[in-house]
């Protein structure tokens, strides 16, 4: 196993730094703690570099709020000056990481994502049933996988490759600074939904089961999206045997056990329901919920544009993204019916409401409801 030494330095110069701000101010520039921020920038990063070099530097507290992804996420947000620490040891870490990564980890990494993920699981549950004539997918997710990630192991896993004493002593703040409500009296366990961190740590932490489920239990068919992960193969009783491991593995190694109500083993024809879509032998749907949550946040978008809460550029960024979801399925009717529905709707009357508001009937307005699984983390 390669080591790595003498990287603090590099983590925290200047030069890091001022790249680390580049990479984090990305579409933030209109956020007013950022431009607080980038008002006396030459000295908030001066001042930053001192503090790390002479190891002041203290992780601030985070401003928590809660964002719907459809699910209701807890989201810990913080400070700016932290967030660039934590892209500053991200720049260095994650090269040194990325490539001990598994092919099929599609999570938070350059040119994966879902729709990567997803197309590769078509292409595997294919070839099983195109050889074998059945195709089974064991699907598993980690119940509570980010309040349950352990502080120790987590560090330990790092503090393999990483052999330089400041630089751990930086990334155990970082550990450190967040215990979720899981652990709060021990405040060893957990890592913040909306740290760019936590995309890495998370990672690290799930590659050792990735290396397990491909060098100790051979599975040649498996794919992992940051918790939630897919092993396909012709023998269903082979794969109930596969979860047993797992279960043991993760509650052994990791600390980590999986969900009760999501594990399932599902046979090809049924349709495996992974990330958005079914796939099926020969087509891939968007999965039942997603088409009927796309029609209705569509139109509440719509209504919250008419309502003048929303700009025209932002319901279009809707509109377009909802398309390039629906682009990645056979869905050519239900991309038409959305896109008369969508200006049918443009088109109609509005209801008479105060500036600023919604009707009623719609619900509250969540200022993230459109957010992307990811797009909380920073």
């Amino acid at each position: 196993m390669k080591v790595y030494r003498n990287l603090f330095s590099r983590v925290v110069s200047t030069e890091n730094l001022l790249e680390a701000w580049d990479d984090f101010k990305k579409g933030k520039r209109r956020k007013s703690d950022v431009q607080l921020f980038e008002r006396h920038l030459e000295d908030n990063l001066f001042q930053l570099h001192r503090d790390l070099t002479r190891k002041r530097y203290r992780h601030g507290e985070y401003v928590d709020f809660y964002v719907r992804d459809p699910k209701l996420r807890h989201i810990h947000k913080a400070t700016v000056r932290d967030r660039v620490v934590h892209h500053a040891v991200f720049r260095l870490l994650n090269p040194i990481f990325e490539s001990t990564f598994v092919a099929d980890s599609y999570s938070c990494r350059k040119r994966k994502g879902t729709h990567k993920g997803v197309a590769r699981l078509g292409v595997y549950a294919r070839k099983v049933f195109q050889t074998r004539g059945v195709c089974f997918a064991l699907k598993c997710d980690i119940r509570q996988f980010f309040p349950t990630i352990d502080h120790q192991v987590l560090l330990e896993i790092i503090g393999r490759r990483i052999k330089d004493r400041d630089l751990m002593d930086l990334i155990e703040t970082i550990v450190e600074s967040f215990a979720s409500d899981v652990d709060q009296k021990t405040g060893i366990k957990g890592a913040p939904i909306g740290n760019l961190t936590s995309q890495l740590f998370a990672n690290i932490y799930m590659n050792e089961l990735d290396q397990f489920v491909k060098h100790e239990l051979k599975a040649k068919y498996y794919l992992r999206y940051t918790d939630d992960f897919v092993i396909l193969h012709h023998d269903d009783k082979y794969l109930a045997l596969l979860k047993d491991k797992i279960a043991d593995f993760l509650k052994t190694h990791l600390d980590l056990s999986l969900h009760p109500n999501k594990v399932q083993i599902r046979k090809l024809r049924q349709g495996i329901d992974y990330l958005g879509y079914v796939s099926l032998p020969y087509a891939r749907v968007p999965r039942a919920k997603v088409r009927r949550r796309i029609f209705r946040k569509l139109r509440y978008r719509i209504r919250q544009f008419k309502a003048g809460l929303i700009s025209e550029e932002s319901l279009m960024r809707s509109f377009d993204s909802y398309m390039g979801f629906l682009v990645h399925a056979d869905s050519h009717k239900l991309r038409e019916k959305l896109h008369q529905q969508f200006w049918q709707w443009v088109k109609e009357p509005s209801r008479q409401t105060k500036k600023g508001q919604v009707s009623k009937d719609q619900g509250p307005i969540l200022l993230s409801q459109e957010a992307e699984p990811h797009s909380a983390f920073e």
